[in-house]
């Protein structure tokens, strides 16, 4: 198996562990190594609830969850609440995951007796610009045991099919709110038409996409090789059909392909340059 001794050792000595767990691929691999480190019955896979959170993202995680064995504890978030997380500004994460690990800290580590929370962050996600999130999992002393043990993303992908995880090639699924541009309101309403729109793309047979929020417009990033079946009929007339029926009024298919921090990257390139 890939070399995964700096995470075992980075988990050393850790009575109980709470995971910051999502269903995606690092917090997965995350929680299955702390699960051989230390023992499954000592983990615990925290998974914050919240309208951005897809109702099909929290069906997959506990599925994860269940394969690898450890209990799921669901913490409700309330970033919504904040003034700062609602006004979109390009530092929305920092909000949004200051807010789950706030109620990590209030909520679950003392119910659940934990020492430590550790948090998926990989060494490629360390090294990139956009996460402002990181600086909350800072601020609150969160462990980043793959970042810290030099597993880039390739690396991740490789243990989790070592691992035999469900998880291991499901595309990256950010937030629903990362589909809304920054500085435009993130509303309850935005994200149920995003999340609708977006499961109704992937029972017509697309497995990673984005249904970013335009207004009325819903812009669709597919990857380049799913273009050309999106564009034709009968595909093309569903997809309309699919997007109008989530609240858009129009469906514009983005040539670029998927973009991950289409709305970020602009504005952190420019406050580094």
């Amino acid at each position: 198996m890939t070399d995964t001794a700096g995470v075992t050792d980075r988990l050393a000595g850790i009575g109980r562990l709470g995971v910051a767990f999502s269903g995606g691929v690092d917090s997965s691999v995350l929680l299955a190594l702390a699960a051989q480190a230390i023992g499954a019955g000592r983990v615990v896979a925290i998974l914050g609830v919240s309208p951005s959170l897809a109702a099909d993202e929290r069906a997959a995680a506990h599925r994860v969850a269940r394969h690898i064995g450890v209990e799921v504890v669901e913490v409700s978030t309330h970033e919504g609440d904040r003034a700062a997380y609602r006004a979109n500004g390009p530092d929305r994460c920092f909000h949004c995951k200051d807010e789950l690990f706030t109620r990590i800290t209030d909520e679950v580590v003392d119910a659940h007796r934990l020492d430590a929370v550790a948090y998926g962050e990989n060494a490629d996600d360390a090294r990139r610009p956009d996460r402002p999130g990181s600086r909350a999992a800072a601020g609150h002393r969160v462990l980043r045991p793959l970042a810290d043990a030099g597993i880039d993303k390739a690396a991740v992908r490789r243990i989790a099919r070592e691992l035999e995880l469900p998880c291991a090639d499901k595309p990256a699924a950010p937030c629903l709110a990362s589909r809304i541009p920054h500085f435009a309101d993130v509303t309850p309403e935005k994200l149920r038409q995003v999340e609708l729109a977006e499961a109704a793309l992937r029972r017509l047979g697309f497995a990673d996409l984005r249904v970013r929020h335009h207004g009325d417009i819903a812009r669709i990033e597919l990857p380049p090789g799913d273009l050309p079946r999106a564009v034709a009929d009968p595909l093309r007339g569903a997809i309309l059909d699919a997007v109008v029926a989530a609240g858009f009024r129009f469906a514009a298919v983005d040539l670029a392909g998927v973009q991950s921090g289409a709305f970020t990257l602009p504005f952190v390139q420019i406050s580094h340059a």
